[in-house]
């Protein structure tokens, strides 16, 4: 998912403290379970927000801009360097700049490709993101597959032909916009699972939109349009809070339930992108692009179970 695919910021020290809380571990996971469901659900509405304002005329990078502008003004608020002074000192801020212009790229790439392609083709393109994470794990983290993940990732890169089948004319090119949102985002969560080892969740956040914003912010001049319809203004402020939003709720979520127990339901996604898509642009997804995604879906959720069972054998410390 575009923002739902968002590696989770380092969240271990908040998981931690969950036990405490006075909730029994079952109904923990339920809450959890829900709040995940709430989180795609917020990054479908952002989607469908900047596909709505890429209709209405709105430059992309405009919104990629209202996108970060909102975000940072609201984690500013609770995070900054007069209430947490520390926050500002990371112990690999060339890592945390790379972080960031991979965040950037991976919206701005989004919301171009949102601009031509639907809702459903773009997130069932995206959903090949954690198979991209597993297959430069292995060079960038040392995290090598076995030769059954490598095949199962290999299907599922098949499954993205079948949505993109290149050559055919089928899907508009803008397809690679998807796709280059792909590797973005999977170099991006290469490097949160980096950075958690050196700085603390505080300053990942921190730093998170600072060089989308900078990158974009001398661009203005160019791209800005003032908009003549408060629908708009509201779109483009809205989208900075619906990701804002998504993104808290998904660290609420890990810190009730277990990755792999949530990870399931991160592909409620396509359920949503199928529904605004029709419901507000009228757009059927192809049988094509159906096939696709449950191939890409499925060799995720195989990954996801090898993973669990992998884990489940390992010793106890």
């Amino acid at each position: 998912m575009s923002e739902g695919q968002a590696a989770t910021p380092r969240i271990d020290a908040e998981a931690r403290e969950a036990p405490a809380r006075e909730v029994r571990p079952d109904r923990a996971r339920l809450v959890g379970i829900g709040l995940m469901c709430a989180t795609v659900a917020f990054f479908s509405c952002l989607d469908a927000s900047a596909k709505g304002l890429a209709l209405a005329g709105v430059d992309p990078l405009m919104t990629t801009f209202m996108r970060y502008a909102v975000s940072v003004a609201m984690i500013s608020l609770f995070v900054n360097p007069v209430t947490t002074p520390s926050v500002v000192h990371s112990r690999r801020l060339g890592l945390q700049i790379a972080r960031s212009l991979l965040l950037f790229g991976s919206t701005a790439l989004n919301f171009l490709a949102l601009r031509h392609l639907q809702l459903a083709e773009t997130i069932s393109i995206q959903f090949a993101a954690p198979l991209t994470v597993a297959l430069l794990a292995g060079p960038l983290l040392g995290e090598w597959s076995s030769r059954s993940r490598l095949v199962a990732i290999g299907v599922g890169f098949l499954g993205v032909l079948v949505i993109v089948r290149p050559g055919l004319g089928a899907v508009h090119p803008a397809a690679l916009f998807s796709l280059g949102n792909v590797l973005c985002y999977a170099l991006y969560v290469i490097t949160t699972r980096k950075l958690a080892a050196y700085d603390s969740t505080a300053t990942t956040m921190f730093y998170s939109g600072l060089a989308g914003l900078a990158l974009m912010t001398p661009l203005l001049p160019w791209i800005w349009t003032t908009p003549s319809a408060w629908t708009v203004w509201a779109l483009l402020v809205g989208i900075g809070l619906l990701g804002t939003v998504g993104h808290w709720l998904l660290v609420l979520a890990h810190a009730r339930a277990p990755a792999n127990v949530l990870a399931p339901f991160i592909y409620t996604q396509l359920l949503w992108s199928v529904l605004l898509g029709f419901f507000l642009f009228g757009d059927v997804p192809s049988h094509w692009t159906l096939l696709g995604a449950m191939i890409v879906v499925g060799s995720g959720l195989y990954l996801l179970a090898q993973e669990t069972m992998r884990r489940e054998r390992r010793p106890a410390a």
